[in-house]
């Protein structure tokens, strides 16, 4: 079992947010394979499938930001994963808007979501696919992050937000088949160089990803 786990908050309010670009990414490999049908389990919308000959987990935690621990440490747990095992989709503001970076582990970089993780698995050794939201400012101005994370892309960031959604689904699907060494030589895309070699074209249907219901602790970034 390998568990892809896409973290944002849950919510109509916060649908489009910078912060929930992990949801995005989910929801774009859902309709990439024409999944549907999300299930309420581990405090997540959930659906499992097959990908690349994996057995996959999508999951989206119902849980606020801050508290995705709860959702992934209890899926590690019920299936015995290795931290190797899960993938974790994110927001990046120290990267430019649409730049992948996927690791095999690290530091939760000052990322909620991603220390609850570490909390919750109690390691910071588990893979995580960041994508760049940019720097917190509007123009030249600078702006307090939380502000900038639970804002909405604007027109033309989400131009290349919606490139990197295909981008990012390409390179979950590279880890799944080729393992993470070949997805983060293929998909470690740099600024100004955003399409990787090779990568596979979004050619599959598109329908419903999973969309979990609204539940959750309070809490945002």
């Amino acid at each position: 079992m390998k568990l892809i786990v896409g973290l944002g908050n849950p919510g109509s309010a916060y649908a489009n947010t910078r912060h929930n670009i992990g949801f995005m990414v989910l929801e774009a490999l859902a309709r990439r394979h024409e999944l549907s049908g999300a299930k309420t389990k581990f405090h997540a919308g959930t659906i499992e499938a097959r990908i690349e000959n994996q057995r996959v987990m999508l999951m989206q935690p119902t849980t606020f930001m801050n508290r995705s621990g709860l959702a992934v440490g209890e899926a590690a747990r019920f299936y015995k994963l290795d931290p190797a095992d899960l993938m974790v989709v994110v927001d990046e503001v120290a990267l430019p808007t649409g730049v992948l970076r996927m690791r095999a582990g690290g530091s939760d970089g000052g990322h909620n979501g991603l220390a609850d993780i570490r909390r919750a698995l109690g390691c910071d050794q588990y893979p995580r696919l960041r994508i760049g939201i940019g720097e917190p400012r509007i123009g030249d101005r600078p702006i307090p992050r939380t502000d900038y994370v639970l804002g909405p892309f604007t027109d033309s960031e989400r131009a290349e937000i919606d490139k990197a959604c295909v981008r990012a689904c390409d390179a979950l699907e590279c880890w799944l088949d080729e393992g993470i060494d070949r997805a983060m030589t293929r998909f470690n895309t740099a600024p100004g160089d955003p399409t990787p070699p090779q990568a596979k074209d979004s050619r599959r249907s598109v329908r419903n990803g999973p969309q979990p219901p609204n539940e959750g602790d309070s809490g945002h970034d």
